[in-house]
């Protein structure tokens, strides 16, 4: 080697990418990071702006890896950051200050509007259709007291939601809990809307409020129907709502519920090309003229006819019991025996008592009584057996199957019956859907045991993004799926035009790419394990996710 020569060898590194070019080329898609950054009171100048750090914390979410937020610079060490989340950065720029300097951020510019505006993005991004959209609740437990001045801070100085007990639909009253409204489009169960509640809000209280929230962002002509369950529907909630267009389901505690679903026999229902049978009625409850929908569901009678089924096994057997200790016992007449068995009898719903009443008769001397000498009344006793009351069943199995709908529109041509089935059917689907998803263990939902309310507040708004990324990356594969007359191979190698996003994850396990670098300079970057279907599902869902992956475009 000659004198003052230097020779700089090449250096390679793979760097793992699978499935979050996907995440990341939707989060670009709808301009995540600059709405978020654009929404803060002030710029943080700092190297990892906020933008960029939930862009992290949603990556960290959807690697379905159930790796904390602590372990993010060792989460993305092995990533192409600067493809994922902006030139520049390293995996060792997401630190604990960072992401808690961003979630503090997060909190101030408000979690439920910088949501709003994110979601209103990904609307107009992807047209999402929101004529008919879903709210409901549901609880998040959490460890820990929750009474820290920190705490404290952040909900008395702050305005943050307190975390205390309350009604767990998670079925842990042990531990305090948030609740977390959610409000999703129909088609697609796509999230437009997020808040964080106090663990112990009723939703009978926070349902107007929401809705009303919701409603402020839009214009007259964007108002969409409201599906809601039970929980909605009070005389007080009726009043408040005023020109929102809601539809619920009427609690059957009603006693008005209770005449109604009673009012007409299945088989003068009118019936439905979907099999469901209708009969619809008007009404003026808590002085609100509305039209109530009596629905009959042949799958609900058979679900609901067989757990009537059990119903009336459990109900013999503990008849039975019943009788049984009651034949041991020893009345002083028969009035007495006759009184215990209609007591007895009138707790009985589906069975009857067939029994008859027997003197104990017994000789007042012992040994061989004498010639004549007749044995004296001393008690009574009951026998007899259970028996099942077939018409008291019958007279039940009749009304199964059934539900009780309402709704503020009058006009059935603005609001078919067929159209208020369809839209209550879609309620489970959608907005269960996306608890589901928040609650998975696979998800990160543990990263909820944060000191602050604030923070809690704020991980769950990205929480929610996650949600709406997920579900807008799901929606657009499976549309231009069926618009392009293509498939992707499911679980069995079966072709199917609606893959999850979590089988999307499983094709792409295994895409590295691998960096060139001359000196600290990149030279080149190769894409490996590009197979055919992963290309295909690049290609499909579009530019930005082409990007992330070096596709050509």
């Amino acid at each position: 080697m000659l004198a003052g020569m230097e020779t700089t060898a090449y250096e390679y590194e793979t760097v793992r990418i699978d499935h979050l070019g996907i995440v990341a080329g939707i989060c670009k898609q709808i301009d995540l990071v600059n709405i978020i950054d654009q929404s803060l009171p002030t710029p943080s100048g700092r190297k990892v702006s906020c933008g960029q750090a939930t862009l992290a914390m949603v990556l960290n979410a959807l690697g379905l890896t159930g790796r904390a937020l602590y372990l993010m610079p060792e989460y993305m060490s092995n990533k192409p950051v600067d493809i994922l989340v902006g030139e520049g950065l390293e995996a060792q720029d997401f630190n604990d200050d960072t992401l808690g300097r961003a979630l503090d951020e997060l909190f101030q510019a408000g979690i439920t509007e910088l949501f709003a505006r994110v979601a209103a993005k990904a609307v107009a991004v992807f047209n999402i259709e929101h004529q008919y959209v879903h709210l409901d609740t549901s609880s998040f437990s959490l460890h820990g007291t929750y009474e820290s001045e920190v705490a404290q801070e952040a909900v008395e100085a702050r305005g943050a939601i307190q975390v205390t007990h309350g009604y767990s639909k998670e079925k842990r009253p042990d531990l305090k809990q948030v609740l977390v409204s959610l409000i999703t489009s129909q088609q697609s169960a796509l999230p437009l809307w997020l808040e964080a509640l106090d663990g112990n809000s009723s939703d009978k209280k926070s349902f107007p409020a929401t809705v009303a929230a919701y409603c402020r962002q839009l214009a007259e002509a964007e108002l969409p129907w409201f599906i809601m369950d039970s929980a909605s529907y009070s005389k007080e909630n009726l009043a408040q709502w005023g020109r929102v267009r809601w539809l619920t389901r009427v609690p059957e505690t009603i006693a008005a519920a209770k005449r109604a679903l009673q009012a007409v026999a299945t088989e003068e229902m009118r019936e439905l090309e979907s099999g469901y049978r209708v009969h619809a009625l008007s009404n003026n409850y808590g002085k609100v003229q509305q039209r109530w929908l009596v629905v009959y569901s042949p799958q609900a009678w058979e679900r609901e006819g067989k757990q009537l089924d059990k119903q009336v096994a459990r109900a013999s057997e503990k008849a039975a019991q019943a009788l049984r200790q009651l034949t041991q016992v020893q009345f002083e007449c028969e009035a007495d025996a006759r009184k215990a068995v209609q007591r007895l009898h009138k707790k009985l719903k589906w069975h009857t008592l067939q029994v008859q009443y027997e003197p104990i008769a017994r000789y007042r001397q012992p040994g061989r009584p004498a010639k004549g000498v007749l044995p004296t009344v001393v008690g009574w006793k009951v026998k007899g057996q259970v028996v099942a009351n077939d018409e008291a069943v019958a007279q039940a199995r009749q009304w199964l199957g059934r539900f009780l709908l309402a709704t503020n529109e009058l006009d059935t041509n603005r609001l078919p019956d067929t159209e208020i089935v369809a839209a209550y059917k879609a309620q489970g689907y959608s907005v269960e859907r996306g608890f589901r998803f928040l609650k998975d263990p696979m998800f990160f939902a543990d990263s909820l045991f944060l000191k602050s309310p604030a923070r809690i507040m704020a991980m769950i708004m990205v929480m929610g993004l996650s949600l709406l990324v997920y579900a807008l990356a799901e929606r657009e594969l499976r549309w231009q799926l069926e618009a392009q007359g293509e498939t992707l191979p499911d679980q069995k190698g079966k072709p199917t035009q609606t893959p999850t996003m979590r089988r999307v994850a499983q094709i792409f396990e295994g895409i590295d790419i691998l960096v060139i670098r001359l000196g600290k300079q990149v030279v080149e970057r190769k894409v490996l394990n590009l197979s055919e279907v992963r290309l295909k599902i690049i290609r499909l869902l579009g530019p930005e996710v082409e990007k992330c992956y070096l596709v050509e475009i």
